[in-house]
């Protein structure tokens, strides 16, 4: 019996005929939902080439008609191509087995999402204090995912020279969460390719070293945002979330399908073969005991992880993830934080100080071999090159700009004020160490010349 009338019926999507008795097409030509053909290239393009639209009404990982082949080692091969079946295998067969994995070295990868300020940079000099160590003696690397309001750009030159990685987060950081979903190609571009080039200007950086990025919100771009990515030569995205398994994930080009499924509510990830590295970000089990407690939801943040309410807490979650990364397969352990969690829960930044310091006692600093605080990039050149803990002391992509001493660069920066056409009614302050452009940079005038 039907009891509401009201309610109106979910518009229900033309499927294009993809798999039919007979073919109905050419070679290289699909049917669309109406039995007209049209080239297997068009489909799931993000633009509608069938008269019913059904050529993107079935997109996703496993029904594409484009998409990604399922990986095959036989073609993928190191340095540029690393996959796996399910994604949990240890690069360069260190570890055949993906248990007990005592020769690989455990990465560690802390990364900071939005601006570097002044209501953060205390924060960074308390954690990255010149004092953590890692085996090779080099200091402690973090990377930090920027956007642009509110950046003091002169802080974000400092942090670069002290060894962390500099990595793109957007110009806008658009609220709309459906608009970095359903974005174009040319405006992804726009907001990644134009915050870096913001970056590199007023941060001066110079090296090229600006190479990943993560959406915000981390709503995934699909096959757009990866277009743009593979076009504007970026090396890594680290966006998708994959669900908590056991082992963890290792990161993986996307050359081949995802070893994973597309987690999380309406997200649009990538079905096409691309050239970029997926630092995948894999969810934290938040349980506070494992072994008794009921499963849980994971989380990627550690932010999100709703049911952190005590340092005690957060220092056990902390050590229960590092281990189920270290006694298994040893992939990547990513602790992805926005900075005002920590800053606003002193107990919470304690008990994390705490934890890194009884990391760096038990299985790393000098003298330990075990475990490294390093940057994506790092881990990239690693999986491309994998070395035994042995030999990682010497590697030399990790002690690049090891211990970096001396003076800020630039001591007084200079605090320019601005207005822009693109954000009316809005005083705006920007720091850098070089000169202040003629206006605010922004979406459409990224280097700030005022020509817009």
């Amino acid at each position: 019996m039907v009891t509401n009338c009201d309610q109106l019926t979910k518009e229900k999507k033309v499927k294009p005929l993809l798999s039919t008795d007979e073919p109905i097409c050419q070679e290289n030509h699909l049917a669309c939902g109406d039995g007209n053909c049209i080239e297997t290239g068009l489909f799931c393009n993000g633009v509608a080439d069938c008269n019913d639209g059904s050529d993107e009404n079935a997109c996703d990982v496993n029904t594409d008609p484009n998409r990604a082949p399922l990986c095959d080692n036989a073609i993928c091969k190191l340095p540029d191509c690393f996959c796996s079946e399910d994604g949990t295998k240890v690069p360069g067969d260190l570890c055949p087995s993906n248990e007990k994995c005592d020769n690989v070295p455990q990465m560690i990868t802390i990364t900071f999402d939005d601006a570097i300020n002044n209501n953060n940079i205390d924060l960074y000099q308390e954690i990255f204090n010149r004092r953590r160590k890692n085996p090779n003696n080099c200091d402690i690397k973090a990377t930090f995912f920027v956007s642009h309001k509110y950046s003091n750009y002169s802080a974000v030159q400092e942090t670069h020279r002290l060894g962390h990685e500099i990595a793109a987060h957007s110009i806008t950081h658009k609220d709309n969460e459906t608009f970095w979903s359903e974005a174009s190609v040319e405006e992804w571009a726009k907001e990644m390719a134009g915050s870096r080039l913001i970056i590199d200007k007023f941060a001066n950086i110079t090296d090229n070293s600006v190479v990943g990025l993560r959406a915000p919100y981390l709503r995934v771009g699909g096959n757009r945002q990866f277009t743009m990515m593979e076009e504007q030569s970026f090396l890594y995205d680290s966006s998708i979330t994959a669900p908590l398994t056991n082992p963890p994930l290792w990161p993986y080009t996307l050359y081949f399908r995802m070893p994973h499924v597309c987690h999380g509510n309406l997200q649009n990830c990538p079905t096409r073969s691309l050239a970029v590295w997926e630092m995948v970000m894999n969810e934290l089990d938040s349980r506070e005991d494992p072994e008794l407690d009921e499963s849980l939801p994971g989380c990627a943040m550690v932010d999100s992880c709703s049911n952190i309410l005590s340092g005690d807490q957060f220092y056990n979650f902390l050590t229960y993830n590092f281990y189920r990364h270290f006694d298994r397969n040893r992939a990547p352990l990513g602790l992805f934080f926005h900075a005002a969690w920590l800053k606003n829960n002193p107990e919470y930044l304690d008990a994390f100080l705490y934890w890194v310091d009884e990391i760096i006692e038990n299985h790393g600093g000098v003298g330990g071999e075990d475990v490294y605080f390093v940057t994506m990039t790092q881990v990239i050149q690693w999986i491309q090159n994998p070395v035994d803990k042995d030999r990682a002391k010497n590697f030399q992509p990790w002690t690049e700009k090891c211990s970096p001493q001396g003076e800020p660069q630039c001591r007084l920066s200079n605090r320019c004020k601005f207005s822009t056409k693109e954000l009316p009614g809005e005083a705006l302050y920007m720091h850098t160490c070089v000169n202040c452009p003629n206006q605010y940079p922004w979406f459409n005038d990224p280097t700030g010349d005022g020509l817009v």
